[in-house]
């Protein structure tokens, strides 16, 4: 892994740094909005930063070859910077948008050494239908096997009705669902800590 933190002996532990990015370019988007609500959700062991927006040039080998362009090159390197990652999806025609699978397509390169390379992360999703983006956040795992990415499998959050689930203000309103996303995050804290302290040890 990119980085491993370990326990300073005492108890006390850094949080984790958790980079946070929605697939929607929406601005009333109910992705972005989980994701607002995950960073008020989330434990003290995670330290939450949502990146702005992923609109990023069409990746093109020939753009690529000459320099990242500078919105490639600050992802890349929030992605770099983090500890693990957070990803909301909606869902469009049984997969991820455009944008999504273009900032992947991004982060995966250079193959072998790229920001995605050896990340864990978590897949949430909303959607107004009632399967909750599940096969988006499907597609999304396929690419990460490429890129070695490792995402938590277990629980899923998948948001589904979400037009009932936020009010008028884009926050995350249905305390059923709130209770589960705090629940969530908290087996992601755990789940990555282990790892990474597993990792650690491996060394």
């Amino acid at each position: 892994m990119d980085a491993m933190l370990a326990g300073n002996g005492t108890g006390d532990e850094t949080p984790l740094r958790v980079l946070a990015f929605s697939g929607s370019l929406r601005a009333g988007s109910y992705n972005a909005a989980l994701l607002r609500a995950a960073q008020e959700l989330a434990p003290p062991g995670l330290a939450m930063t949502i990146y702005d927006s992923i609109e990023l040039p069409m990746f093109n080998e020939d753009v690529e070859a000459r320099g990242d362009p500078y919105q490639v090159a600050d992802f890349k390197a929030a992605i770099r910077a983090a500890d693990v990652l957070l990803i909301a999806t909606p869902e469009y025609n049984y997969g991820i948008p455009g944008v999504l699978k273009n900032a992947i397509d991004w982060a995966s390169r250079p193959a072998g050494r790229a920001p995605l390379n050896g990340k864990l992360a978590a897949i949430i999703g909303a959607s107004v239908g009632i399967v909750g983006s599940a096969r988006a956040q499907l597609q999304l795992r396929q690419a990460f096997t490429f890129t070695n990415t490792l995402a938590m499998l277990q629980p899923e959050v998948l948001v589904s009705r979400a037009h009932e689930k936020f009010d008028s203000e884009g926050r995350l309103s249905d305390e059923p669902t709130r209770s589960f996303l705090r629940r969530y995050l908290g087996t992601f804290h755990g789940w990555a800590r282990g790892i990474m302290q597993g990792a650690l040890i491996a060394r």
